[in-house]
């Protein structure tokens, strides 16, 4: 068996030493290769799986320079017509160069980027897989492993942490695709390299709970607790004015000058001398509407009170709704600013780096409003924390389309604006922006652009893939033609995260850091029975009770 063993290793080394093809033409980007179809039936019985996918779309080819390598991807192959039909014609995109061990011929020192193109005529080789061992191996920086590199079984795939998170990232992929895990799986990682982090993940269907209970905080409706005093001017519009058109303008007018002296009225005001209205300082909701009573009795009889009744019962409203309980309640009007900063920003983050906001049982009239208070307040902390020794803060916002809409599906509210410029200056001041979708092109084009990695899962719409590939570096466009083709669990990550595109299989994660976002078995389920009474009892009690 180990003779066996042995010759089959040492054909497959012979193999990967007879070139499959030659250089046929040389563009910037990429250029064209042809490929010898005896060989490449050769290599496809070769017990090394890189050698084995030799010249097909998507694998590896190397190409003989002066003093090293150069390593290509296969974008795409046709027959070659003037031949005699064994010849093969591919188009290729240089991925980066490598110097050559003189004695054992394997590349080192691998880079991104082509310094000396070859010249056709120059021969073509399949590339090994010890050959991607190198070019995939960690030059050094802190990396996280989350899976296998495409299409070997132990060479392991590493990000590099701080260049992914330095320049935002994106994971995309259509429903089902094994998204969320991936996301758990990112962050699960990132967490155990950072155990120090401050992440915050904005969790709209309460999927992630079950994931990070051991490693995170979870905050929903029940023990958020979020100030409603910590809303600028522009998101306390958005939740008390339903109005329009002139009538807007008024009551914004109304709203901007009694808020101001509402906030006025605190000692902290009195300490500060001077405010604005989107100062973050407690004020009362009764002293808001007492404001507002205040201005429309100042009115002579003929003028309008209309806007100061809708301001006042939509405060009343708010105050009185069990559902609103956790922004509007009586208990939040003390000072807990920085409580509340340091409780959700995980500092000190007490072994749990990450903490989970999960929206799904905020009123949806309000969501939007809730998740741009929370993006606005890591951005403003960010700014107003630029003396200190900085905190880096990672914002994971997961259906992010719903947030950062494009122009077509734009609702106005203050969250797209927010996350729109911390995509392009959250930087600058030590912001991190991870973007979690399915509707990649539904998103607004210039957040995107802004994300310097892009993970990209099994993708099936037509418009999704174009935006995707829009958004891309142009030397991974062979990779990107296989993002239909993708099977689950695996993606192709691009970008400042890695030192060159890979296709990259994911790691099982164990059943309790999953995401509890399993689909359903519909046989399964409709095969069991009983208790169902029960069970509409209690759902119609927690409808009634609408979590007061």
């Amino acid at each position: 068996m180990d003779n066996e063993n042995e010759l089959r290793q040492a054909q497959s080394a012979e193999c990967a030493r007879q070139p499959i093809g030659v250089v046929l033409e040389i563009a910037g980007s990429g250029s064209a290769i042809a490929l010898d179809l005896e060989r490449l039936n050769e290599c496809m019985a070769d017990i090394d799986p890189s050698i084995a996918l030799a010249g097909q779309v998507g694998s590896q080819i190397k190409i003989k320079t002066n003093d090293g390598w150069l390593l290509a991807s296969v974008r795409n192959q046709r027959q070659d017509r003037r031949g005699d039909g064994n010849s093969i014609v591919a188009n290729i995109d240089f991925l980066g160069e490598g110097m050559e061990e003189r004695l054992t011929g394997k590349i080192h020192s691998f880079r991104r980027g082509v310094t000396r193109y070859p010249i056709p005529g120059a021969l073509v080789y399949p590339a090994t897989s010890e050959d991607l061992r190198q070019i995939y191996a960690s030059d050094g920086r802190s990396s996280i492993q989350i899976g296998t590199v495409y299409p070997t079984s132990d060479i392991r795939a590493g990000m590099y942490i701080d260049a992914m998170l330095g320049k935002h990232f994106a994971l995309l992929g259509s429903t089902g695709t094994g998204k969320s895990t991936s996301a758990a799986l990112i962050l699960h990682r990132i967490c155990q390299a950072a155990p120090q982090g401050h992440i915050l993940m904005i969790d709209p269907h309460g999927e992630y709970s079950a994931a990070f209970r051991s490693t995170g905080q979870i905050f929903d409706v029940s023990n958020l607790q979020m100030p409603y005093w910590l809303m600028n001017f522009e998101e306390h519009c958005e939740v008390l004015l339903k109005s329009s058109g002139n009538d807007l303008q008024n009551d914004r007018d109304i709203l901007a000058k009694c808020l101001l002296a509402a906030r006025g009225k605190n000692r902290l005001a009195e300490q500060l001398g001077k405010i604005t209205v989107d100062s973050p300082i407690p004020y009362l909701l009764s002293d808001l509407t007492g404001m507002i009573q205040d201005e429309m009795g100042k009115l002579d009889k003929a003028t309008n009170t209309a806007p100061y009744m809708r301001i006042k019962t939509k405060v009343d409203e708010l105050k009185s709704d069990p559902r609103y309980q956790f922004m509007f309640s009586g208990m939040l009007v003390s000072d807990t600013m920085a409580d509340f900063i340091g409780k959700i920003f995980r500092m000190p983050s007490g072994g749990k780096p990450i903490s989970i906001i999960d929206v799904s049982g905020v009123p949806s009239d309000i969501t939007s409003t809730v998740v741009a208070v929370l993006s606005r307040l890591v951005f403003d902390f960010a700014i107003w924390s630029r003396n200190e020794k900085t905190s880096p803060i990672l914002l994971v916002c997961e259906e992010a389309h719903r947030y950062v809409p494009n122009e077509r599906n734009a609702d106005g509210n203050s969250v797209g604006t927010v996350l729109s410029r911390i995509a392009k200056e959250g930087r600058k001041y030590g912001i991190s922006l991870g973007l979690i979708t399915q509707r990649p092109s539904d998103l607004a084009e210039g957040v995107l652009s802004q994300c310097g990695t892009i993970i990209s899962m099994r993708l099936n719409n037509d418009r999704d893939q174009a935006f995707v590939k829009a958004a891309m570096p142009e030397g991974a466009r062979g990779f990107l033609d296989s993002i239909p083709a993708l099977r689950n669990r695996e993606c192709i990550i691009c970008g400042e995260g890695v030192s060159i595109p890979i296709r990259v299989s994911f790691d099982n994660l164990e059943e309790s850091k999953r995401p509890a976002s399993e689909d359903p078995s519909f046989v399964d389920l409709w095969n069991t029975g009983g208790g169902e009474e029960d069970m509409v009892q209690r759902t119609v009690q927690r409808w009634r009770a609408q979590g007061s």
